[in-house]
């Protein structure tokens, strides 16, 4: 008799966990899609909540429901980049980080791979040495990975109070997630793949707070190969 109350008891439990987590899906999911589609951000931590402790559940739950799974990384990127903005532009950048992907260099790239990232030679083929150039300029330490492996292995080796990093949707919001204590901001590729990638320059640039000349325009920001303007894919979910 106690053990079927104790079944009876637990599957109740079961149940209401279930319907609760189910719940807390569509609001997260619903306030993520009001910050795209109006750029209101309610509830931020909640949105960060759900997003970092339930990230593989809500991708599915997304998924059953009709929508891209991308959609999870999209509201993720945005709430991180919003929630801390402003403490991302209080930090000189010379303790700053910007971490750019390998993907976006020129097929007949000639840099070497080293255990910090690849060495650009800036040979202006694509726009990694143009963004490496200006962030250094401004004391930003710059580098460019082929993995999340050698991003983990920088940030144990290197002080800094902040990043701006450059991926795609899934990428940038794990990573964002991981530096969640040195103020994140994070550009996602306008194409994204794993060669020939493509991300918008002015957008790192502001990102990054770097001034330039308005009055002119700046012809280094259009360098041979994988640097246009293009615009990240701002699919409908």
């Amino acid at each position: 008799m106690l053990l079927s109350e104790f079944y009876q008891i637990f599957g109740q439990m079961v149940f209401l966990a279930g319907a609760s987590l189910i719940v807390l899906l569509l609001i997260t999911l619903i306030l993520g899609k009001i910050l795209l589609k109006q750029d209101k951000l309610i509830f931020p931590r909640l949105l960060l909540f759900t997003i970092d402790l339930f990230y593989g559940p809500f991708k599915k739950f997304s998924e059953i429901i009709g929508l891209d799974e991308k959609i999870v990384d999209h509201i993720g990127v945005e709430v991180r980049n919003k929630v801390n903005q402003k403490q991302f532009e209080k930090i000189k950048p010379q303790d700053k980080l910007l971490i750019l992907p390998h993907c976006l260099r020129s097929l007949d790239c000639e840099a070497t791979l080293e255990s910090s990232g690849l060495v650009c030679n800036h040979c202006k083929k694509c726009v990694i040495g143009v963004l490496k150039e200006k962030g250094e300029e401004m004391g930003y330490k710059v580098f460019i990975i082929p993995g999340s492996t050698f991003l983990q292995k920088i940030a144990e080796k290197n002080n800094f109070k902040a990043v701006l990093g450059v991926a795609c949707y899934q990428d940038l919001n794990l990573s964002m997630m991981k530096l969640a204590r040195f103020s994140p901001q994070g550009v996602v590729l306008s194409r994204d793949g794993c060669i020939k990638t493509k991300v918008d320059p002015k957008a790192v640039l502001e990102k990054m707070g770097y001034n330039s000349d308005k009055s002119t325009e700046d012809k280094s920001l259009s360098p041979v190969s994988s640097c246009n303007t293009d615009k990240p894919d701002k699919r409908a979910y």
